[in-house]
């Protein structure tokens, strides 16, 4: 195995562990004597890439499902059997989220898990029914607050409590959220927020606003999508309740990988499920089909079916890469290294104003962009959101046009901000260098024309 120092550890992951699509697979407008190099990946927010010992992995299930079929779950030649899948992953989502073993299920898929925690932790009465969350979370979880204040009774308008950055703004004050807990706590039955805001790339903090929560007796739970893999996380010494999470982004399981959730082992004996699979079921005597349920301790008791073993091994190949470089520790230090280069580096480019500029700026003003995600290392994760000005204009579009043109990959966030993330695991200086660069055309493009 390859031994790398700190700065070279991206692209030896690139090289070694990971698939990058080459300039010519997306369809670059690159000179020749590059295009088949890999592409300037920095959309891990979004999707992360595929691993090679992910892809070894299915190729190895898909061999056993063919010689093996049903054998496969109690008799596997690499000693993965199906029934058992899910232990391989388990330890290692636990050292990601810091958890035990036994408070971490690997199931599901996000929105789906989220529904299971809430039916378990939102019990919503007269007094206290309302959930806290942050304005425009992403609008799975929007949904989810929603039908489920819908099935208890209450109008999501009076139910759910939106907290919204101030005016000029772009991202929420802790101490807003703090205020607004301990003012209207009594009446607050769950706080549920983003680990890291998708749109922003804000990390809230965390610790805080758990404890918060918690001195005012309501129940504390997180959305991890864009936490997990990414942010140093201490669930259990945090006492968060409940949190769930998918693995396609910065865990790299592939396209709707399988997803997975967390309940605080101080809930173990009260918190049963409300709705159980036998996948729940103590697997002693699952496979004698009795007709009472009788559910595996903690978080792996709300598993309703046995997990996709392709999904699963998918994700497994991913988190060995992570274990091979030690886990979050490292990762983190490198990440926030990146970030800030590229952030630098986007500063420089000549077409930077500030968020306080940004939010003076009028549509008569000249192509800009700003940065709405925090400065503070803290206070954020791998992501940079650009917003592009004037706003509602086609600014964005054209830059993001640029950037695909010469093989950057980003994501858009309609209607005008690109999300830009320097992903440890397999990202490069090079690659926030090329980034800019290409920006900078980009800006310099669109400044000629307009």
């Amino acid at each position: 195995m390859t031994t790398v120092g700190h700065e070279d550890l991206g692209a030896a992951l690139a090289e070694d562990e990971f698939v990058i699509p080459t300039y010519n697979d997306i369809g670059a407008d690159v000179p020749e004597e590059i295009a088949s190099q890999r592409c300037t990946y920095l959309c891990g927010n979004s999707l992360g890439p595929l691993a090679k010992r992910s892809q070894f992995l299915i190729q190895e299930e898909l061999c056993v499902w063919a010689t093996r079929a049903v054998e496969g779950h109690f008799d596997h030649p690499h000693g993965r059997e199906w029934m058992t899948i899910a232990d391989t992953v388990t330890p290692l989502l636990a050292d990601l989220v810091g958890a035990k073993d036994k408070e971490v299920a690997c199931m599901g898929t996000l929105t789906a898990n989220l529904h299971l925690m809430m039916s378990a932790f939102y019990k919503p009465t007269p007094n206290r029914y309302k959930i806290l969350c942050e304005g425009k979370a992403f609008p799975s979880d929007q949904y989810a607050f929603a039908s489920q204040a819908l099935f208890h009774g209450y109008d999501p308008k009076d139910a759910i409590v939106e907290l919204g950055p101030r005016e000029g703004e772009f991202t929420l004050r802790s101490s807003d959220v703090l205020d607004v807990i301990v003012k209207q706590g009594s009446s607050i039955a769950l706080v549920i927020f983003s680990g890291v805001q998708y749109y922003t790339g804000q990390w809230f903090p965390m610790k805080e606003i758990t404890e918060a929560a918690k001195d005012q007796g309501c129940i504390c739970g997180w959305d991890l999508a864009h936490a997990i893999g990414n942010v140093p996380l201490s669930l259990h010494d945090w006492d968060v309740d409940f949190a769930v999470w998918c693995s396609y982004k910065y865990l790299n399981s592939g396209p709707g990988g399988i997803g997975g959730l967390f309940v605080h082992e101080r809930w173990e004996s009260t918190k049963t499920p409300q709705f159980a699979g036998w996948w729940g079921h103590d697997p002693t005597t699952r496979f004698l089909m009795p007709p009472d349920f009788s559910p595996i301790p903690g978080a792996q008791g709300f598993q309703q079916s046995n997990p996709s073993v392709l999904t699963t091994v998918s994700l497994l190949g991913s988190l060995q890469v992570f274990k091979r470089v030690g886990m979050m520790k490292p990762l983190r230090e490198r990440s926030v290294s990146l970030t800030a280069h590229l952030e630098v580096l986007l500063r420089q480019t000549g077409f930077y104003v500030s968020s306080h500029e940004a939010a003076k700026y009028s549509p008569d003003d000249p192509p800009r962009f700003t940065i709405i995600t925090p400065v503070e290392r803290e206070s954020r994760g791998a992501q940079l959101s650009l917003l592009f000005l004037p706003t509602e204009s086609n600014v964005m579009e054209r830059v993001l046009s640029h950037l695909k043109s010469a093989g950057v990959i980003g994501d858009e966030r309609k209607p005008d901000v690109i999300r830009l993330t320097p992903a440890p695991l397999y990202n490069t200086k090079r690659d926030c260098e090329r980034a800019a660069e290409v920006l900078k055309r980009a800006f310099e493009a669109i400044s000629k024309s307009t």
